[in-house]
């Protein structure tokens, strides 16, 4: 019998109306052991006090960090990562080893490495090379802790090429075919992404499951908490645990009141 799924919080998408430090907390007093980030920097190689100070933030809480996104740019203004951006590729390689140093501090086991946007200035076939670069040496360095790199579709950014699972597992199969000694990459299926860029999210579990790595999910439209959208998300959880999956399910979505009562539809002794 298949095991119910874990839930851990994202944090830089829930409770963001509290200073980002104060946020593993709330989390931890809502119910939740575990959150995941983005990168929570401003710049891909921060001073350490700030990597100090985000690292206590978290052991305070008594919370688990399960995920840490690379640095990826200038997020609110539309970057959506460097790992196939020729020009920035030494900002990302300069991050590899900040964020795997926090993993290490804090047990982290899952780093995404948003992909990028196509970039005027650079062929696709060279943004393409650079990144199988890139993700062979952030899953070399994900490696000394037994850690896994993911790669995600993602859907609202128009230049971002991934779009659907197979794009993702079509790059992670170029790596490892180019480097046999990166098999922790995976993908890093947002149940939310998928839908939203008309990919069949029941096909991929059930065609998948052992590839993916890691799950986030919010519901469509709006990217809000599940049951203000459509999206047949616990049947999609469900067969995920059936088919194997246990690892964490993120809670990566838009709270459409408070971040407290959005998750009303979990009941606290699942969290």
């Amino acid at each position: 019998m298949s095991q119910p799924l874990r839930y851990t919080v994202n944090c830089s998408l829930l409770f963001t109306e509290l200073p980002l430090l104060e946020r593993p907390a709330a989390a931890r007093r809502a119910g939740f052991g575990a959150v995941e980030f983005w990168w929570p920097f401003v710049e891909a190689v921060p001073p350490d006090r700030q990597v100090d100070a985000f690292v206590t933030a978290i052991t305070d809480a008594g919370v688990q960090l399960t995920g840490l996104n690379f640095f990826a740019g200038d997020m609110p203004g539309g970057d959506r990562g460097l790992v196939s951006w020729p020009k920035r590729s030494g900002e990302f390689r300069d991050n590899i080893d900040v964020t795997i140093g926090i993993g290490e501090r804090l047990g982290t086991r899952g780093f995404n490495a948003l992909y990028g946007n196509r970039v005027d200035g650079a062929t696709e076939p060279d943004q393409d090379d650079v990144a199988v670069e890139n993700l062979a040496l952030a899953a070399r360095a994900a490696a000394r802790i037994d850690a896994t790199v993911l790669l995600e579709p993602v859907s609202g950014a128009p230049k971002y090429p991934l779009k659907t699972a197979a794009d993702a597992l079509a790059v992670i199969d170029r790596v490892q075919a180019a480097y046999d000694d990166v098999p922790n990459l995976g993908l890093l299926a947002d149940l939310y992404h998928l839908a939203v860029n008309g990919d069949d999210v029941d096909r991929v579990i059930a065609e998948h499951t052992d590839r993916i790595a890691h799950v986030q999910i919010a519901d469509a439209p709006g990217r809000n908490e599940p049951g203000t959208g459509t999206l047949a998300l616990d049947h999609q959880l469900t067969a995920l645990a059936a088919n194997g999956y246990t690892g964490w399910a993120g809670l990566e979505y838009k709270p459409s009141t408070t971040s407290e009562a959005s998750f009303d539809w979990l009941p606290f002794e699942r969290r």
